[in-house]
């Protein structure tokens, strides 16, 4: 395998981790927000497993379109940033590697190697290198909406069985406890998962991604509380 497919096969490895453990949290938060606020205002599991099938589906088609409008949109960005760098190499080639030296030279480095340093990349691969550069992304790098969107479609329901399982499967008296700690374990694995993708501090993440879901929970029990008969 060359250096660019294990580029890509990386690229696309780490955008498709990322599409599943976001549909996931979002399908734990977001199913849970809709059958705790359903079952506070009334006990029939009949109606809060329809809630949550509901909510399961919409959340599935609409995080699979985000995830597939979000990536084609900054592929198109990315296309469209290839397409005028390259004309700027081809027109007006000197004021790019200006750009590119005084960029190196702005880190510290003395003139004279930045302006080898420019010389010697852009001697090798000049579109990769100014458009990395210039707009910060690596050419090399591909990812792919539809990967994205199928990750998605297939996380967010996986996510959301959870607290759906816990409101309609355990005892009335117990049911609202058991979602809400199960909630809580399944948000502590995604926010920790994503802060290991992110390189982010892994106690910062679970604390925010756990009060995110509880908030969701709390706000949703207490609106269903509000039409409980």
């Amino acid at each position: 395998m060359t250096k660019e497919k294990k580029q890509r096969s990386l690229a696309e490895k780490i955008n498709v981790m990322r599409a599943s453990v976001m549909g996931a949290n979002d399908g734990i938060v977001s199913v849970a927000g809709i059958v705790v606020g359903v079952a506070s205002a009334q006990s029939n599991n009949h109606a809060i497993f329809l809630a949550g099938i509901a909510g399961m589906l919409a959340g599935t088609i609409s995080m699979a379109m985000g995830e597939w409008v979000s990536v084609s949109t900054q592929r198109d960005t990315e296309k469209r940033a290839l397409e005028k760098e390259s004309a700027v190499l081809d027109g007006n080639y000197d004021s790019e590697f200006s750009f590119i030296r005084d960029k190196y030279q702005a880190t510290g480095i003395s003139n004279e190697l930045a302006t080898q340093a420019t010389s010697e990349m852009l001697s090798k691969d000049p579109l990769d290198v100014a458009v990395r550069e210039r707009y910060g992304f690596n050419p090399k790098e591909k990812t792919s909406a539809i990967a994205a969107a199928m990750a998605s479609m297939i996380s967010f329901p996986t996510g959301s069985i959870l607290p759906l399982v816990s409101i309609t499967m355990f005892p009335q008296d117990v049911k609202m406890m058991a979602t809400v700690i199960a909630v809580i374990i399944a948000l502590t694995i995604t926010g920790y998962t994503a802060a290991v993708l992110g390189g982010a501090n892994r106690l910062k993440a679970v604390i925010r991604n756990v009060v995110s879901g509880l908030l969701t929970m709390f706000v949703t029990y207490a609106i269903g509380s509000l039409f409980a008969h």
